[in-house]
């Protein structure tokens, strides 16, 4: 029984030291250093309007769908859509018949929206999904095909509308990781501030 004893103290003292250090201490530094070193990041990247109300997040799309707005991909997170609690991709393959018939309706609409010809060319990500569901950007040549359309509806001159384009589009990582994405949220917010009104 002693012998039962002398192994068993330095295995629970052990499990209580690292859960402590591990559980405890290690997670409590590295946020305390996130909060000092990246703040904005280390809280969601949080998108504050004018009012101290919080409206987003950075790195997570919305749903909208008014004429004078931008529109982000569509996504299969939840049955509306941008549902953070149901992210995920709809999980259809290259050969599903339904995600076929699915692009071909979103192509249609995407030219419609748009007021473009019935043969033009729409950027991939106009009408796929992302594998989250809760992608903000969109490539700046699907931005590009929505800029007449959003000033026409705002009463912007076009001119004013790609430079707010610009200014919210996130360049990829020294230049050549990744690809430059236009972030949805902050461009329609940004919008909003210099044109309340939108259809």
């Amino acid at each position: 029984m002693k012998n039962l004893f002398s192994v068993i103290r330095p295995a629970v003292v052990s499990t209580l030291v690292f859960g402590v250090v591990c559980c405890g201490f290690y997670p409590l530094a590295v946020t305390g250093i996130s909060k000092l070193a990246f703040a904005k990041k280390a809280d969601g990247s949080l998108i504050v309007d004018g009012n101290g109300k919080v409206v987003g997040s950075e790195l997570l799309g919305q749903n909208f769908s008014g004429a004078g707005y931008f529109h982000p991909r569509p996504s299969a997170a939840g049955a509306a859509g941008y549902d953070a609690a149901g992210s995920s991709g709809s999980n259809l393959g290259p050969t599903s018949r339904k995600l076929a018939d699915q692009i071909k309706e979103r192509v249609a609409a995407y030219r419609a929206t748009n007021g473009l010809d019935g043969n033009a060319g729409v950027p991939a990500d106009a009408v796929t999904a992302s594998a989250s569901g809760l992608d903000p950007h969109i490539s700046p040549a699907n931005a590009a095909l929505q800029t007449d359309r959003v000033a026409r509806a705002r009463g912007l001159p076009v001119e004013k509308v790609r430079e707010l384009v610009s200014a919210n589009t996130d360049r990829a990582t020294l230049g050549f990781l990744g690809e430059d994405g236009v972030n949805v949220v902050k461009l329609n917010l940004a919008l909003n501030a210099i044109s309340p009104s939108a259809p």
